[in-house]
């Protein structure tokens, strides 16, 4: 892949990706990776997304 359209896609999406974590609380991180919970997705940062559903909803 070229280095000028690394990135390029998160252009479009709101804010660049950038938000707080749900699970770890950091603030200003990238939200890529999605966790299924019982009901519904939410979004979780690079480190977050191996994480349990178990251990959420504790």
């Amino acid at each position: 892949m070229a280095k000028n359209f690394r990135g390029k896609p998160l252009r479009s999406v709101p804010a660049r990706a950038r938000g707080n974590c749900p699970v770890c609380n950091r603030t200003g991180i990238k939200l890529l990776h999605e966790i299924k919970l019982s009901d519904k997705t939410i979004k979780v940062c690079k480190n977050c997304r191996h994480t349990s559903p178990e251990k959420l909803q504790a």
